[in-house]
Parts: structure tokens; sequence; C-alpha cells
């Protein structure tokens, strides 16, 4: 790229099998496990459709599910992923592993907090998104800078991306649950002059045949 701007391609990691589970269960950064079978097949569509843009430099969080997304997209673009252990999941604290039936019944009055100001009452023993928005936007911001007039992957997850996207969109954490970021969706940033804005959101037309 030879003006001086930025492009982000901001990805979710693909499905594994708490993402797949009936009901999904929660997966903070205690839960490193492997993308399931359609969760590679999603990532190979992430591949094949960011194939033809350009991508200097790719980012992942250090969790294996985000890795094995990131390494299959930088691989077309022949680069390798870095870690950055910013852009790791957010900590769920007592409540990684369960569904979110299962969490109300349990922990009811900090479920309905949760619920109400996720910003500011967090995942019980874990972050609040207020907490992720801040790490999150600064490692994203630090990326953006460091590669001025190049484009980066960046490979993380649900509640990292909403809240940072949240911001963009001018939300609050506490409003961060409005936006839905799906398993390989494509977010698409642009940083010039000093300023950030969100160019795409959650694009998952790429994925409409994958099982």
């Amino acid at each position: 790229m030879s003006d001086s701007r930025t492009i982000l391609y901001l990805v979710r990691h693909g499905a594994t099998a708490a993402n797949l589970a009936e009901p999904p269960v929660l997966q903070g950064r205690g839960m490193d496990i492997a993308l399931a079978p359609p969760g590679f097949e999603q990532a190979e569509a992430t591949r094949d459709f960011l194939a033809s843009v350009a991508i200097d430099h790719c980012y992942s969080s250090p969790l294996l599910r985000a890795l094995q997304t990131a390494g299959i997209i930088a691989a077309r673009h022949g680069i390798r992923p870095y870690v950055d252990d910013e852009l790791t999941e957010c900590n769920v604290g007592r409540w990684e592993g369960l569904d979110w039936d299962t969490i109300r019944m349990r922990d009811a009055d900090a479920y309905r907090k949760f619920m109400e100001r996720p910003g500011e009452h967090g995942y019980p023993d874990g972050e609040s998104f207020a907490d992720v928005e801040r790490r999150a936007s600064a490692a994203i911001l630090r990326l953006l800078i460091r590669h001025l007039g190049q484009s980066v992957l960046v490979v993380s997850h649900r509640v990292v991306s909403r809240v940072y996207l949240a911001t963009l969109l001018g939300l609050s954490p506490n409003q961060a649950r409005r936006v839905n970021v799906d398993n390989c969706s494509v977010s698409v940033i642009e940083y010039r002059g000093g300023k950030t804005r969100l160019v795409t959101l959650n694009a998952v037309f790429h994925l409409k045949h994958v099982s």
C-alpha cells in the first residue's frame, strides 16, 4: 500500500466444540481447545475469501483456536502469525465452561448485573467488558500505528472483537452485547491521519456454504 493508512482485517476464530454445543458454553481464556471440523472449514473459507487482498502481517491471540485460524489464513500470504497476549479472550472467571441457563440459575444476581451493565459488572472472578476494551483497543491501535501504510490480519475472539468494534460504532462497553461477531467473520478497519474508522462489520457471506 502506497498511502499512509493501515487496513486491518479483524477475524474471530473458527468454531470449536464449545461454540457448537447445544446450548453453547462459555469459553474464555481457561479453555484452550482446538477448532472443531466445521471451524477448520470456516478458516479455510476465510483464507480463500482474503486470498486476493494484500496482508503484510498477522497477529493472533495465544489461544489454540485463534492460532489455528490465523495460521490457515496467513499461510496463503506467505507469512506466519505473531502472538500478542493482549488479543487473548476475556477471562470469564467462574462461568468458564457453563451455558447461560446454568449461569442464570446458579448465579442469578451476578447474571442480572452482568446482563444489565457488563462494562461495569464483569464475569465473576474475571474481567468486565471495560477491562477487555481497554487492553484490546490499546493493542489494536499499537498495531495500526506500527504498520502504517500496510495491511494487517488480527485473529481474536468474540468478546475482544465486539467490545473493540463497539467503540468504533460509538457504543459504550455496556452496550457492546448489541454487536454480533460470528465465528470467522471479517470486520475491516481503516486507520488514516490518526483516526480509526470501521469499514465493514461482521462479514460472513463467504461462509454461506460451510456446514
